[in-house]
């Protein structure tokens, strides 16, 4: 049976649509959506699929998925927002702004060795329960009640689930309003561009318009030459493992199917519970690659998201992931590992199972993709990897031929 793709693929980019239809025929593609924008303009918005694991409802142009860590990318694009207007500077210790954060050795981070993963805080010795996760007043001080892991600004680990917990609230002390991360995101970036994405799946989201996650089976580890198996096998086998303390608290992330169910999704986690489709991140993305002319973003703040990514003293390997990944104020940056965009300028987010989705300024292209079905790489699914390569083949081939 022909899968169901529709949406709208600019002349030149036909590409894209063929790689997207080949992640249904060959690469176990349950339900999708892919977006691009170049210099501004929108190329390519693809859907497709099923939006359940029974396949009996399609994926729909408005359908919505929970994008976990590419949650991450929009969550900082709204922090930006916060620098450009003057209310944070990225040198400052944390605690200037929170001052209860200076307990337990914790007094000289900065907000940029903080959302570059490299503060120590990549988890915390108490469980993040389903009731302090609710309860925002506990969660603060359990959070400034942490002591680091590792000497901040010495190492770096992917702080799976707090990155945005600490954003969050410094994001309620410096904003004039007081308001949380997700508000705030909605208020200055949502609203403005148009786009449906939000940071915890609210009620204005209805039953109907989400995708149901269906998670990898343990065989699937084993298919396909991933190389990242051993990594990602050694870490959740061993619960003492960093991995293990930074993925799966807060607990219900134990079980995937968790993420189908509104009691812990709800919960607006800027990390983890984001949702949206491959058009919402692609259009916020591409408001920033073609110089936030909606969002009035000024350039010295768009000049430190482009900026290469400042490496800790020690190795360049994660703790956590295991990988090279770099992270600058919030953001993925490309590297040998993840190499995506044109250079050291492009920033974006990718989420767990192989949602993702970035900004490249040199060449003004935003790229977006959205999955139910998930994959088993830390990074560079396959799936997303050969929607990403086929955009910029396009692009190429277009440019060469002078006809962009």
């Amino acid at each position: 049976m022909k899968t169901n793709i529709e949406g709208y693929i600019k002349e030149g980019f036909e590409n894209v649509e063929y790689a997207f239809r080949e992640n249904f025929d060959k690469r176990g593609e349950v339900g999708a959506s892919c977006c691009v924008y170049y210099q501004g303009e929108k190329v390519v918005d693809l859907w497709g699929g099923f939006r359940n694991k029974s396949k009996t409802e399609l994926w729909e142009e408005n359908t919505l998925a929970i994008v976990f860590s590419s949650t991450k990318g929009m969550s900082s694009l709204a922090f930006s927002i916060l620098h450009s207007k003057g209310l944070i500077d990225f040198e400052e210790k944390v605690s200037a702004y929170w001052a209860e954060f200076s307990f337990n050795g914790k007094e000289n981070i900065t907000v940029r060795q903080l959302l570059a993963h490299q503060a120590g805080l990549y988890t915390n010795d108490k469980s993040f329960s389903l009731e302090i996760l609710k309860d925002e007043e506990k969660l603060s001080k359990q959070l400034a009640k942490q002591k680091p892991y590792w000497t901040p600004g010495e190492a770096r680990g992917y702080h799976a689930w707090t990155i945005a917990m600490y954003q969050n609230e410094l994001c309620k002390r410096i904003d004039p309003l007081k308001r949380p991360l997700h508000l705030f995101f909605k208020e200055e970036i949502a609203d403005p561009l148009g786009i449906d994405f939000t940071i915890g799946c609210n009620e204005t989201i209805t039953d109907n318009q989400i995708a149901e996650i269906i998670p990898f089976l343990p065989l699937e580890l084993f298919r396909g030459g991933n190389t990242d198996f051993p990594r990602i096998a050694k870490g959740i086998l061993n619960p003492f493992s960093h991995f293990y303390k930074s993925m799966l608290n807060p607990p219900h992330a134990i079980n995937l199917k968790n993420f189908n169910k509104r009691k812990f999704t709800s919960i607006p986690n800027g990390s983890a519970h984001g949702y949206g489709n491959a058009r919402s991140i692609a259009k916020a993305y591409n408001e920033f690659a073609t110089g936030c002319k909606v969002l009035n973003i000024r350039k010295e703040t768009l000049e430190q998201l482009e900026a290469p990514p400042i490496y800790p003293k020690g190795s360049k390997a994660d703790l956590v992931l295991n990988v090279d990944i770099p992270f600058s104020l919030g953001f993925a940056k490309p590297s040998s590992y993840q190499h995506f965009g044109s250079s050291h300028r492009s920033y974006g987010s990718f989420g767990a199972g192989g949602s993702g989705g970035f900004a490249d300024p040199d060449r003004e292209i935003a790229f977006s993709y959205v999955m139910n079905k998930m994959g088993t790489h830390i990074a560079n699914d396959p799936r997303e990897t050969s929607l990403r390569r086929a955009t910029y083949d396009c692009i190429y081939k277009l440019e060469s031929n002078g006809k962009l």
